[in-house]
């Protein structure tokens, strides 16, 4: 680094007698070419990038359309003709999964801290409380999500009791939200043990009670560490709301299968993907923006 210095004289009517010392960085020589090498070295890692994808996907290409079976599999899942069709269809019946979402997420995100602080009460008196909980996530979760939709939406309206919706919208969001609370209600619980003891014990020697240390210093840090993946079940979550579909609820997955029945082309099955992945995207990219986040102010020193 090299430091220029500027001295300025006296003003003409000789207010100032000395000179005022101006300190301008100037980088180095060697700073500079350090500089210019990095530069080169980026845009050289970055057309070969272009340039290995690109081969990549011409490979891939023409591996996929040189395939015998390509003609029939181009007019069975890639017709424009049913794309069209498909796609306002499809985004109308997206707008049941966006709901649900919504609502679902909402409800695993308070049932799951509930279940989690259950799991986390101490002394002798909660222990049946502490075993329902235990055994609601360990049920859950070992449950594939497919066979609890099943359960409830198809077996819930064969009981035909009085005052239960028969709604396969409700009874899929409600398998839902038993399904993904199980996961939650883990993520919640690591997150609380996570906390070190002592941090309990600083609360109560302030006065506070097990209640308020738990509600003002334990689960605010809890919660925090365990943002990423709460998205990332989020995410998960998003993407299964298209099986409400078995129930008869038409969403996204439900309209791409009407048309496929009655056409017996694939291409509505592309095209409410597509949107799926469309709707996913943003939410894992924000996951991931948050995790990198979080992870440069650990290293930092910062609060998580």
């Amino acid at each position: 680094m090299t430091v220029v210095k500027q001295e300025s004289g006296g003003d003409p009517e000789g207010n100032s007698g000395e000179g005022e010392a101006r300190e301008a960085y100037v980088p180095s020589r060697r700073r500079i070419e350090r500089e210019r090498y990095k530069r080169a070295r980026a845009r050289r890692a970055t057309a070969i990038a272009a340039l290995s994808t690109l081969v990549t996907g011409v490979v891939l290409y023409l591996v996929v359309v040189n395939a015998p079976g390509w003609p029939r599999t181009k007019e069975t899942f890639f017709s424009a003709q049913y794309a069209r069709e498909a796609f306002p269809k499809v985004l109308e019946g997206l707008w049941l999964n966006v709901r649900l979402l919504l609502v679902c997420g909402a409800a695993v995100l308070v049932l799951g801290m509930l279940i989690a602080v259950a799991r986390t009460l101490r002394g002798p008196v909660f222990f049946p409380l502490r075993a329902l909980a235990a055994a609601y996530t360990d049920f859950f979760r070992g449950l594939p999500l497919i066979i609890n939709l099943m359960i409830v939406v198809l077996g819930v309206p064969a009981l035909r009791l009085q005052g239960i919706t028969v709604d396969p919208v409700l009874l899929g969001g409600t398998a839902l939200t038993l399904t993904y609370s199980a996961y939650v209600a883990e993520v919640f619980r690591a997150g609380i043990e996570s906390v070190h003891p002592s941090q309990r014990a600083a609360a109560r020697s302030l006065g506070l009670n097990n209640r308020q240390a738990l509600r003002y210093v334990v689960l605010p840090q809890a919660v925090r560490r365990q943002v990423p993946p709460l998205l990332n079940d989020l995410v998960s979550l998003q993407k299964d709301t298209g099986l409400v579909s078995i129930g008869g609820a038409v969403d996204a997955v439900r309209a791409a299968d009407i048309i496929v029945g009655r056409s017996l082309n694939y291409t509505p099955y592309i095209v409410a993907g597509l949107v799926f992945v469309a709707l996913t995207i943003p939410m894992t990219r924000f996951t991931d923006w948050v995790t990198a986040r979080m992870d440069r102010r650990q290293a930092q020193g910062g609060n998580i």
